[in-house]
């Protein structure tokens, strides 16, 4: 399955999940007093929101090249996620820790708090199949590869920044509870302000991490060090060609752009040397189907 394809059903599954959970924690926030709630409310309506920009990038990066963008527009994906990640923090973390300080300056009585547990313990479950909707469809694409490894190493900015919201989504939800139960037994509405805060930190937490991961595809990043290593080989196995004296890959969204420059056999007439070069990058691209654009220039040193 394409990147796009398994990206679209990860952040399908996490937008129907969130715009339930956000609807009933808002319901359940305005009932209850709860400020723990109410800032996983905004944290899900943040997410939906989030979501929905994150498809809008998936469907500007299928736009073809053209003559101003001749690499195409793989790339816009890179530049929605960074503004994700700009909303997370603000819209989600934030206001989680302001609705937090304005509850510990201001508590209030929890209010029937059973009912934001009962919401919270759906949520929970909602959540955890949105996770798990993501894991399977991650794992589609990382194949063999641990997944802290393939998180660390992936040029795929959309399940990233999914994987992140569903995590703290869920650690946001299971510490909400934790509050919330808490101020509840104890009456004590401090504990429910405590839990805005904390869900806020997580939320920056993410938020930041997304931000680094997507700030190097977005100044130009090679593509991952599997696909280098096997376009290498695939290089090396060619009988015409000598040696490989330099290769740059660019990830360009879901798309690779190869440029090589090769040394090739000597004795081989220019017709022939063309010929074996046109073949290779035709080679290339049926064996690797993401790498678009392949360039090889023959030449006799680096």
């Amino acid at each position: 399955m394409s990147d796009h394809g398994s990206s679209a059903k990860a952040i399908l599954y996490a937008f129907v999940a969130n715009l339930g959970i956000a609807i009933a924690k808002l319901a359940a926030s305005i009932y209850t007093n709860s400020g723990s709630m109410l800032a996983e409310a905004i944290h899900s309506f943040a997410d939906c929101g989030n979501q929905v920009l994150l498809y809008v990038g998936l469907r500007q990066a299928r736009k073809p090249a053209d003559a101003k963008h001749p690499l195409g527009y793989g790339k816009v994906t890179y530049f929605w996620s960074f503004i994700v990640a700009l909303l997370l923090f603000s819209m989600g973390g934030m206001f989680s820790m302001y609705e937090g300080w304005h509850k510990l300056h201001a508590p209030e009585e929890l209010h029937q708090a059973w009912i934001a547990l009962a919401v919270l313990g759906v949520s929970i479950v909602l959540e955890f199949g949105s996770l798990m909707g993501c894991l399977r469809e991650i794992r589609k694409l990382r194949r063999d590869k641990p997944l802290w490894r393939w998180v660390k190493t992936t040029r795929n900015a959309e399940l990233v920044v999914v994987l992140g919201e569903d995590l703290a989504a869920l650690l946001g939800l299971m510490l909400a509870f934790l509050f919330v139960a808490l101020a509840a037994a104890t009456g004590n509405p401090v504990f429910d302000a405590a839990g805005s805060i904390v869900i806020g930190v997580i939320l920056i937490c993410v938020s930041v991490f997304i931000a680094v991961r997507i700030k190097g595809l977005l100044v130009g990043r090679s593509a991952e060090d599997d696909l280098v290593e096997e376009l290498r080989a695939e290089v090396a196995a060619d009988p015409d060609i000598e040696s490989l004296l330099n290769a740059i890959t660019l990830q360009m969204g879901p798309d690779v752009m190869l440029a090589m420059k090769v040394r090739m056999r000597p004795g081989l007439s220019l017709e022939a040397g063309v010929a074996r070069l046109n073949a290779l990058e035709k080679r290339i691209k049926t064996r690797f189907p993401t790498v678009a654009w392949c360039f090889v220039e023959p030449d006799v040193a680096d």
